[in-house]
């Protein structure tokens, strides 16, 4: 997968990519080429490739020989700012409080076979990977600086990480040092993310490239709900199923920067990485700083092919192998069925009433700690309510264990109350500055994860609870950002308050360590008030995460697409809530709200006292359907059926089997229509043309499937009473499709 061609090129392929890496005649590292596979290259063709006769008007030469060379219009592959290029570089360094303009010239290199997965560092790991590490140095200031680049054999993408070792006798600072780099050739993409805020996290977002700069990002400590580390760059031609569309994401949970920056030829230069505000790391004599991995992707099969490689390589080499094929439990919460109103006796009640229609997992969400009747108070005291469990709570697990359930435990471990016992032990682990005035938020503070005996604390609590319940499942929560950032154990160890943001999140992936480590079967569904930490860090050690706060069906509909174009189908968690929705008062029928619910993770969460026995029957019906299909319903092949972008009034998604012999599609309208077409159709692509399949009573060929597609549900036009399948707003239909031989199985 990995050839040196000659002493000047490398080249990472496989059957779906090329990557091709070539040293300039600067000793710097250039970008040549990100895309289609091109399979063996010939002499000719490399130095067609490398060949530049000349170079851009305008610019300043690199040599003072006269050469014509400049770093302007070449794609460097770890771009340095101000020396001939004047856009923004990856990498800034001062020393002394003054700017390093390094000049990083390649030594060598090596190859590495294979990455093994280490749960201390959310990163990709792979039997089938090669490794290409190629060492620069810069002898003037005495730095080595490793580029590490990563091929899957089965995988569209290329996973870009940097390190950086000080050889010199005087500390270096790191002001910004990003991870991924992307070059494009042109400026013929829309800039797409994911946008949106608490409770509509996600939403598709797309702006067309132009000359300057766009970017997306955090400062809040975490990936945040109002932007995702994802970002995509979608061809002006391609569509849901066809055209070129890049990708980058990265495997990190805290403050990042996503940038794309267009120069006067439109030549774009996307890159993503810890953001540079509030970041600076001392890098000591001897020392090394290590960036978090950043995953580019390209598909030549639309937004469809992106969602696809995406959400196949995070579930093969990101998310922990064990729940690749791990029935994940059907869960029943009790949150929005009491908030803090409960007691154990309650709680046994909805557990039983969950069994029998057929939920697997009873999870006990906020209030059974400390003295938790508000969410004001006790966070961080990580002990039971003998209030509210006066036998405790390992006699609790017992009964839930013997109703055949698994527990689930929610934790919100990163989070402290101004009345807890914890905090009047220990208040200089919160994180503020020493002034008089600092935040509040939620009515909590956050512990200093910058601390590593912080961290030790709080998991020598959560690990009791774990032991005395022997819990299956933990829900770990985080609903405050972070503001004033200052850390006292940085103060006392005389580091510098810069490195607060990337160390609190090296301890929340401790904390993860320490869990997995001890419990490796628990299941952690990762949770930050809602979808604020949705990522791949997280993902790393979570294998599926609480999308958002906000349950309504139809605001659902619009987070998963956006969510999916970058994240597998297995990771969102999805529940059933209340009519009316507690988040937003929409009224939906149970069937549109379950409808929406089976694709991914399947979980309950309203008072099952309160329903009636043919909204019971309902229930177990579609509990019943999921755990025929739950394989396919949770690690199916995602694909959308209609455009996804602007937001649509109709929705169709669907799973495919990887034989392709089944098919689960749903139709979802959010609004009625005046006067809707009597007879419409939906392509159903992405199945066997040559194949016959069972669509309701009729049998139809995939290439008919393709071309024409499945009937639409008719819908309510004023003029037909009687014979219409949907009628108002909020409808959906679900579709079973099986090729008839497997039909008749």
């Amino acid at each position: 997968m990995i050839e040196q061609l000659d002493d000047c090129l490398f080249h990472l392929h496989n059957e779906a990519i090329s990557y091709i890496l070539h040293v300039m005649e600067n000793g710097q590292i250039e970008q040549l080429y990100y895309g289609k596979a091109l399979g063996k290259l010939t002499k000719t063709e490399l130095d067609y490739f490398t060949k530049k006769e000349n170079k851009s008007a305008g610019t300043v030469k690199y040599f003072r020989d006269g050469r014509d060379f400049t770093l302007t219009d070449h794609f460097q592959a770890y771009p340095v700012y101000g020396t001939t290029d004047f856009k923004e570089g990856a990498i800034e360094l001062t020393c002394q409080g003054n700017p390093l303009y390094t000049d990083f010239s390649f030594c060598s290199n090596q190859i590495q076979t294979s990455k093994p997965r280490n749960l201390a560092v959310p990163a990709t790991y792979g039997e089938n990977a090669q490794t290409l590490q190629l060492i620069l140095e810069d002898q003037e200031r005495e730095l080595i600086l490793i580029l590490n680049y990563t091929i899957f054999e089965d995988s569209p993408v290329i996973v870009q990480n940097q390190e950086l070792i000080n050889k010199g006798n005087k500390i270096v600072t790191i002001d910004k040092m990003l991870s991924g780099v992307l070059h494009l050739p042109t400026s013929n993409y829309a800039f797409t993310h994911l946008s949106g805020a608490w409770l509509k996290e996600r939403h598709e977002k797309r702006r067309k490239l132009e000359q300057g700069t766009v970017a997306i990002g955090s400062l809040k400590g975490a990936s945040s709900h109002q932007h995702n580390p994802f970002v995509a760059f979608v061809h002006e031609e391609a569509g849901l199923d066809n055209g070129d569309v890049y990708a980058m994401n990265f495997i990190y949970s805290g403050n990042f920067l996503a940038q794309a920056e267009v120069d006067e030829w439109q030549h774009t230069r996307g890159m993503l990485g810890i953001h540079p505000a509030h970041f600076s790391w001392e890098l000591a004599i001897n020392e090394r700083f290590v960036t978090p991995e950043a995953v580019l992707l390209f598909s030549d099969q639309g937004t469809n092919g992106l969602s696809t490689a995406m959400g196949s390589f995070v579930e093969s080499h990101i998310i922990d192998p064990k729940w690749q094929h791990t029935v994940r439990p059907i869960v029943f919460n009790n949150w929005e069925a009491t908030y803090f109103e409960f007691d154990e006796e309650k709680l046994l009640e909805l557990a039983r009433s969950g069994k029998e229609l057929g939920m697997e997992c009873f999870v006990i969400d906020d209030g059974w700690f400390g003295k938790r009747d508000s969410d004001r108070s006790s966070l961080g005291d990580w002990y039971v309510d003998k209030h509210k469990f006066p036998n405790g709570i390992t006699a609790f697990s017992q009964k839930i264990h013997q109703m055949d359930l698994q527990l689930g435990i929610w934790f919100e471990p990163e989070m402290i109350s101004p009345d807890s016992d914890l905090y009047k032990k220990h208040p200089e682990w919160v994180v503020k500055h020493p002034y008089e005035r600092f935040s509040m938020g939620r009515g909590q503070y956050v512990l200093d994860f910058a601390n590593p005996q912080v961290v030790d604390a709080i998991y020598t609590q959560m690990k009791k609870i774990i032991q005395a319940t022997n819990l299956d499942y933990i829900k770990w929560d985080m609903n405050r950002n972070i503001t004033e950032a200052y850390s006292n154990y940085l103060a006392d160890t005389s580091r510098n308050q810069g490195e607060f943001f990337h160390r609190y999140i090296l301890g929340v992936y401790e904390l993860y360590t320490k869990i997995l480590t001890d419990f490796p079967n628990i299941l952690i569904e990762g949770c930050a008030g809602g979808g604020g930490r949705y990522d791949l860090g997280i993902l790393f050690y979570s294998p599926q995460i609480w999308p958002s706060d906000d349950s309504d069906a139809v605001e659902r509909l619009t987070i998963q697409s956006g969510t999916l174009l970058g994240y597998p189908l297995s990771s969102f968690s999805n529940h059933v809530s209340a009519s009316p929705n507690h988040q937003i008062l929409r009224e939906i029928s149970l069937k549109f709200r379950q409808d929406v619910a089976i694709f991914g993770p399947l979980g309950y969460e309203l008072d099952l006292q309160q329903l009636s026995a043919k909204e019971k029957e309902q229930i177990k019906t579609t509990i019943a359907f999921y755990k025929r299909h739950r394989s396919l319903l949770t690690s199916g092949q995602f694909i959308q059926f209609l455009p996804t972008y602007p937001t649509p009034n109709q929705v169709c998604w669907g799973v495919i089997n990887q034989e392709k012999t089944e098919a689960i599609v749903g139709y979802y309208q959010k609004l009625a229509q005046a006067n809707p077409s009597a007879q419409e159709f939906l392509k159903i692509t992405h199945l066997t043309p040559a194949l016959t399949y069972q669509v309701g009573e009729e049998q139809l060929s995939g290439k008919f499937l393709e071309a024409v597609g499945i009937r639409k549900p008719y819908a309510f036009n004023g003029a037909n009473h009687g014979t219409y399948q949907v009628g108002g707003d909020f409808q959906s239909v679900i579709y079973h499709i099986k090729a008839v031989e497997e039909a008749k199985k």
